[in-house]
């Protein structure tokens, strides 16, 4: 389990319009790494919309926002596309992220019980430690907390 004040866990990952993204490539940066479930869901989406709306102000203060999911590239670039979203989405396809950062667990919903992503964001601060975590949020009002914090680094 990642905890605030760890060493941000390294990753690289395919990104939409065939991109690439690594933590290395984003040093000196504040970054907000947000894991959801998948492309194109009602959560997922207002989360992703919630973030665009507020990306002036996270840019204002250096923060480089990446969404995270086990999609595809290609429907990244749809779900990318259809909402307008001018932030990376990372295709997280063999789940090397998702574990590395404890977001992959058991869930349970309508009395089935299954693998998936636990929504989840991690600040990571300009010298790549956790500076905080959200683990099992709810998505109202998330973006504003996101951004409160990363105002204070």
């Amino acid at each position: 389990m990642v905890n605030i004040g760890d060493k941000a866990p390294e990753f690289s990952a395919s990104t939409d319009g065939g991109g690439t993204v690594s933590l290395k490539d984003l040093k000196d940066k504040k970054i907000v790494l947000y894991f959801y479930p998948k492309d194109m869901t009602p959560g997922c989406t207002a989360e992703s919309c919630g973030f665009r709306d507020a990306l002036p102000y996270f840019s204002k203060i250096n923060a480089e926002i990446i969404g995270v999911s086990k999609d595809s590239v290609k429907r990244h670039d749809k779900f990318k596309e259809k909402y307008e979203l001018p932030f990376m989405l990372a295709a997280d396809e063999d789940g090397k992220m998702c574990e590395a950062y404890g977001v992959w667990q058991e869930k349970k919903n309508y009395g089935k019980t299954y693998m998936g992503i636990v929504r989840s964001t991690f600040l990571i601060d300009e010298k790549g430690k956790i500076a905080a975590v959200w683990r099992n949020l709810r998505v109202k009002g998330h973006v504003e907390k996101v951004l409160e914090e990363a105002q204070k680094l």
